[in-house]
């Protein structure tokens, strides 16, 4: 018990930002996040100091999921803490660890366990990547490969707090914000880039410049085109997506005639699963690479940056269609990888989050509100909850799942799991910003709707 006593003495006392003791204006939340955003491109240009110049990234094709630029500080991106948040899903979810997360104590607990894993995973993936060749040091030289594990693991850190406060001080989250910087930039960088792939070349990287070139040269090549078309496909889907929804009636007793809805989106778990499956699969391929380094190919083979057989091949992000390596069995069994995983954790995240039936029941009836028509029983709200929420929960993450892998199939720009997680991150962030501005016009709106419990 002393043990355990200490430990969690040690969760509860982790460094943390601290929270903002007054609401924070809208002007001073966009400064945070804009000051945020800064310093991570900034972090995105410092080298690592020791950095063999012929490392190759395994990771491209989820580089933009990883929300880490290779070469720099914050090579390991957002993955040490979205691996620690699945790890700890899977704990809490299958009732390894019993905590109840609507009550505080727990709550610290969980977050400073997070956080604490989010670190060791930091270090562990730093340790990996370069001891394993995938982030050299020169000449393999041990103080050069402890000297890069030290910056990966200080620019991880310093994620894992930027990621915090944005949370607290700014918009929406600091791993969505990485995701959409990562991803924007490299949309307009492969649309827009007028400069050659290839040092003499005259046909430009970007696939509009390029487009335009060979028109100029009167030559149309669509096929530059195929991906532009894929992103603004994938774009236009988890628009009406995300509006889709079921909206429940409900009416409030302490207010008289005060009446509202409660919302079941569509893609009910957001854009979290997806981001989940994508680091799962970053994992399993450097796991993959790190085996075929020490001798045990069990989970496949690699040549150069990419796999080429075992699990491995088959969960990495598959050529486009258009592409003369397109291999439709890779493709899919990539899909279904991808949904499948998907849907897994769009169930843990909806269990472990507080969105099932019973929690958000006894979170309305706490809060007085009631179904028109229905005694105000929480075993009645909850069954008419589990009449949607478990279905919703199921089919949106079979939703964002298959819209990811049809943008990856169609080349689209940034990926089809980039572009899905940018248009999700980038709504979620103009609702709560409208809601925001909201606040900051009615500040007596923001009392009434905490007592609402919305």
């Amino acid at each position: 018990m002393g043990f355990l006593h200490r430990f969690e003495h040690i969760l509860t006392r982790l460094p943390e930002v601290e929270r903002p003791r007054y609401a924070l204006s809208f002007s001073d939340r966009i400064k945070w996040t804009g000051f945020i955003l800064v310093i991570y491109f900034l972090l995105g240009e410092v080298a690592l100091y020791g950095l063999d110049p012929r490392a190759v990234d395994l990771f491209e094709n989820l580089r933009a999921v990883i929300a880490g630029k290779f070469g720099s500080v914050i090579s390991l991106g957002i993955g040490p803490i979205v691996t620690a948040s699945i790890i700890l899903q899977i704990l809490v979810g299958g009732k390894l660890i019993d905590l109840d997360l609507s009550n505080p104590r727990d709550k610290l607990i969980y977050s400073g366990t997070q956080k604490l894993l989010a670190i060791a995973f930091t270090i562990f993936e730093a340790s990996v990547m370069v001891l394993m060749g995938a982030l050299p040091g020169l000449n393999n030289d041990p103080h050069y490969q402890l000297l890069i594990i030290a910056q990966l693991t200080f620019g991880g850190i310093l994620i894992i707090y930027m990621d915090e406060i944005v949370s607290r001080w700014g918009f929406g989250s600091g791993i969505g914000l990485f995701i959409v910087a990562g991803v924007c930039a490299e949309i307009a960088v492969g649309a827009f880039n007028p400069l050659p792939a290839v040092k003499g070349e005259a046909v430009p990287s970007g696939r509009i410049m390029a487009f335009l070139y060979f028109l100029f040269n009167n030559q149309t090549r669509f096929d530059l085109l195929v991906p532009i078309l894929g992103t603004l496909l994938v774009f236009a889907a988890v628009v009406y997506a995300e509006s889709v929804r079921v909206e429940i009636p409900l009416t409030y007793g302490r207010f008289r005639g005060a009446k509202g809805r409660y919302p079941i989106k569509f893609i009910y778990a957001s854009n979290i699963p997806v981001i989940f499956a994508s680091i799962l699969m970053a994992n399993i391929q450097l796991w993959a690479s790190m085996l075929e380094r020490v001798g045990y190919p069990l989970l496949g083979e690699f040549a150069g940056n990419r796999p080429v057989s075992g699990l491995a091949y088959y969960i990495q992000r598959p050529h486009p269609v258009y592409s003369p390596d397109f291999d439709p069995i890779v493709a899919l069994v990539y899909s279904i990888l991808l949904i499948g995983f998907s849907i897994l954790f769009s169930k843990f995240w909806v269990e472990t989050a507080g969105m099932d039936p019973k929690t958000v029941a006894k979170q309305l009836q706490s809060g007085g509100m009631v179904i028109p028509g229905f005694r105000g029983d929480i075993r009645i709200i909850e069954k008419i909850l589990n009449r949607y929420i478990p279905s919703v929960t199921i089919l949106g993450g079979a939703a964002v799942g298959g819209l990811a892998a049809f943008g990856d199939l169609t080349g689209a720009l940034g990926g089809g799991t980039g572009v899905l997680l940018t248009v999700g991150i980038l709504y979620h962030l103009y609702e709560q910003m409208a809601r925001e501005q909201l606040f900051e016009v009615h500040p007596m709106l923001r009392r009434f709707m905490g007592e609402l419990g919305i």
